[in-house]
């Protein structure tokens, strides 16, 4: 179905109307418009900002453009017979700069109408059923959907309120630095944390990190937050646990642009100490954003966003539905609701998605579904295997001192997989397997059947199988 506008001859409000209207122009809102336009229905997107949304400009895109690089020169350092290579800090942020598209949405824009999506930059409100207003430079134009309203707004970092009112970096000013402070306080941590402190770290700042609990990466298996932590502390990374910031100040706190030191020197006061930085940056995770987008236009609240009470014309996914906050998570919801809204006949879907998540610090994590305590204490009753990555030569090969290690968590009745988790260089390219392996329940006895190439890092799935018991083996 085609897509029709109307302009006002004054240039006033138009009006446009299309069988689905996403408000949110990230990986997930393009995704659901993709799959709904192959499915035979027009889609517009929605973007306030840069289409492509944060992943591709501030988050997942740049981190690992920033990570890789350092990855690299890590294992040179860790392989005999090569010259480690040195940082180059102009040349790392060039590249960053590069995979950002030097934050020009351009390229993002060709695509979309080349797919045969339309793509309206402004800021969309709901203004009542099947209708969003977007308003852009002072002209407005109202979006009707024939179909579906589909809200991919995303998420916000949330600051707590002891670095309020100081301008302390978001994730978007680390993976965006431009001026690289010499000392940088990173609260939290979580994979924000460790990953900006690994790059900044290579940057030439020096770091703290403080967290509030006892560990690293939690709701991981105990020993992911132990390898990286000390991994960090090797980086010249300093740890401290049991650490909440209690206030926060500085002189000429400003917003001085993307990246750059926002003001003078940061005086924290916290739990065990006072501490003066240069930058401080919040990674205290983020909140669904959904406080501007006309929800309660049409008698809709964020609880019923969580409870997924939700008029049929209306679909919440992604980072501002508040599950899962990750970008390949809202991808998948949003190809599952893309063909749903075109009418695709669904296959059958497992009851629960795993959720699988990578961590580019270094050592790699990699891990999907549920870690041993998770399983526990959902009322599994589960058999473990443990080996570290060395148990498999072509993982030993990676690096000639290879820290890691791999565990899976194994149903003992059923022997289907339930969880799995890999520390150690090129970790998140072995999730995958498990994720299939999860979602298809498949036995681990059948597992032992799927034969790893000699010598890869995939062989320690032969150690893990084979440390089980006899009777799942």
């Amino acid at each position: 179905m085609s897509t029709v506008e109307t302009t006002g001859q004054d240039g006033g409000a138009r009006e446009t109307d299309a069988d689905v209207v996403v408000i949110g122009g990230g990986p997930v809102g393009e995704n659901v418009a993709q799959y709904a336009h192959d499915g035979g229905l027009s889609a517009v997107i929605v973007e306030e900002s840069l289409l492509g949304g944060d992943c591709s400009y501030y988050a997942c895109m740049p981190s690992k453009a920033l990570l890789r690089p350092l990855e690299v020169a890590a294992t040179a350092r860790h392989l005999q017979g090569v010259t480690t290579p040195e940082v180059d800090r102009a040349g790392l942020l060039a590249r960053r700069d590069a995979w950002v598209s030097h934050y020009d949405d351009a390229g993002q824009v060709r695509w979309a109408e080349k797919a045969g999506l339309r793509v309206v930059h402004g800021h969309a409100e709901i203004t009542g059923p099947r209708e969003v207003l977007v308003g852009e430079n002072g002209r407005s134009r109202t979006l009707t959907a024939r179909r579906a309203v589909v809200v991919a707004t995303g998420s916000s970092p949330v600051v707590p309120p002891a670095l309020q009112g100081i301008h302390a970096w978001s994730s978007r000013d680390a993976t965006g630095v431009v001026e690289v402070p010499e000392r940088l306080a990173i609260v939290g941590g979580g994979v924000v944390a460790v990953e900006a402190a690994t790059w900044m770290a290579a940057l030439g700042s020096e770091v703290t990190l403080l967290v509030r609990g006892d560990s690293l990466l939690g709701g991981q298996e105990p020993f992911v937050g132990d390898l990286v932590r000390s991994a960090l502390e090797e980086l010249g990374v300093a740890v401290r646990f049991g650490t909440s910031v209690e206030s926060a100040s500085r002189d000429n706190a400003r917003a001085t642009g993307l990246g750059r030191v926002h003001g003078g020197p940061v005086h924290l006061s916290a739990t065990g100490g006072e501490l003066q930085v240069d930058e401080v940056l919040a990674a205290t995770g983020r909140t669904p954003r959904l406080a501007d987008v006309g929800l309660d236009a049409v008698g809709v609240s964020p609880q019923d966003v969580r409870a997924g009470s939700l008029p049929d014309w209306l679909h919440v996914i992604g980072d501002a539905k508040g599950d899962a906050l990750l970008t390949h998570m809202g991808k998948y919801e949003a190809r599952v609701l893309g063909s749903r809204l075109a009418g695709a006949r669904e296959s059958a879907a497992p009851t629960v998605v795993p959720v699988p998540q990578a961590v580019f610090t270094d050592p790699e994590v990699g891990s999907v579904g549920m870690t041993e305590r998770a399983a526990r204490e959902a009322g599994h009753d589960v058999v473990v295997a443990e080996s570290p990555m060395t148990g498999a030569a072509g993982a030993a090969l990676l690096r000639d001192d290879v820290a890691g290690r791999a565990k899976l968590v194994v149903e003992a009745g059923t022997g289907h997989l339930l969880g799995a988790t890999f520390v150690g260089p090129d970790a998140a390219e072995l999730v995958h397997g498990a994720t299939i392996a999860v979602v298809g329940r498949v036995p681990v006895s059948m597992l032992r059947h799927a034969v790893p190439s000699y010598p890869t890092a995939s062989e320690i799935w032969l150690r893990l199988l084979e440390s089980l018991p006899a009777e799942l083996r």
